[in-house]
């Protein structure tokens, strides 16, 4: 993105006509040059104002993608504080590592569940309870405690896959590193935000020197020509070096933060399409696992058929584009990007 400025201040200061003599003017009668104000700067970020300016297309039209909701700051919860849009995905990113964890702790309890009722079936397949019964009606009985054997290793093999295929993934993928590489991108982000926020304070402060110098040398100069004091052209000469260095020195501070404002741009997106990326591999990675445990269920349990496959349907119908699409117009802080300081 490319940030310009220009102040043309030999132009301003060394023009003869900065000691051509006016006729001097009453405060009530001097007229300034009003100028329209385009931008605005927000938290140390310029933004053009509503209607100012050409429209701004979309950087993924069509995607609702990170990279172009999230540019501006939204205010907490509680409305005391200012929480920048980066930050928001990031919370989404440690909400998904949770729910991730979650689930994982889910499916655990299901296999406690399973292993128990094994364990139950078993005993139950040994229970001498009717083992008197003769001939053929025997037979039968023997057979049906034997199924109870039978079903409880169905169900032994049951958990034994849950854990394997589909709570151990859940519960590893992605291990502590995870957090670090987040806390990288964060802190690279923040870093760059802070110098943005002392490069824009710079420009503050290097505009008030250079109204203030402006100042001293219309005063010196209205002085001369009205002849209320005796400063000399060489007074009028220095003040207007100064004003000129001013300007400069304003022209340097602008430059610096629009570079900084540039490098924070490209960095928040490729940052922000980095965690988009991130997001949707989290969402395949547990779509597949939990089709895993609808196909081991179905295996399970064919009987049971039924209560498995609305989830398996509404799985099949998992779209990580459409979860971003809800998510981001829900969460959304701002799809205006940063624009150029002007002077």
């Amino acid at each position: 993105m490319k940030m310009e400025a220009s102040f043309d201040t030999e132009e301003s200061f060394d023009d003869p006509s900065c000691l051509a003599p006016q006729p001097p003017s009453s405060p009530g009668k001097r007229t300034t040059n009003e100028v329209k104000e385009t931008k605005t700067t927000i938290n140390g970020v310029t933004f053009p104002l509503p209607g100012e300016g050409p429209e701004q297309p979309l950087l993924k039209p069509n995607e609702w993608s990170y990279c172009d909701y999230f540019w501006t700051d939204k205010k907490d919860p509680q409305g005391t504080t200012s929480v920048v849009g980066f930050e928001v995905l990031v919370q989404k990113q440690l909400k998904g590592k949770q729910m991730q964890k979650e689930m994982s702790e889910f499916i655990h309890e299901r296999i406690k569940i399973e292993e128990e009722y094994a364990k139950n079936l078993s005993k139950l397949s040994l229970s001498p309870l009717a083992a008197q019964e003769e001939g053929t009606l025997g037979e039968a009985w023997t057979q049906l405690k034997k199924s109870l054997h039978d079903e409880a290793e169905v169900h032994l093999k049951f958990s034994n896959k849950l854990h394997s295929e589909v709570e151990k993934p859940l519960l590893t993928f992605r291990g502590d590193h995870f957090k670090k590489d987040l806390k990288k991108y964060e802190h690279q982000l923040t870093d760059l935000r802070k110098q943005l926020t002392s490069r824009y304070a710079g420009v503050e402060k290097a505009r008030k020197a250079l109204a203030d110098r402006q100042k001293d040398l219309d005063l010196k100069t209205q002085q001369l020509e009205v002849k209320l004091s005796n400063k000399t052209e060489e007074d009028i000469k220095k003040a207007r070096r100064k004003s000129t260095q001013a300007g400069d020195d304003l022209m340097r501070c602008i430059d610096l933060y629009n570079q900084t404002q540039s490098k924070w741009f490209e960095e928040m997106v490729t940052s922000s399409m980095e965690l988009e990326k991130l997001e949707v591999e989290r969402i395949e990675w547990i779509q597949q696992h939990l089709r895993q445990y609808t196909t081991l269920r179905h295996e399970t349990d064919m009987f049971n058929q039924s209560t498995v496959e609305p989830v398996d349907q509404l799985l099949q119908n998992v779209e990580p584009g459409k979860d971003r699409e809800l998510w981001v117009k829900e969460n959304k802080t701002g799809e205006v990007r940063p624009v150029d300081l002007d002077i």
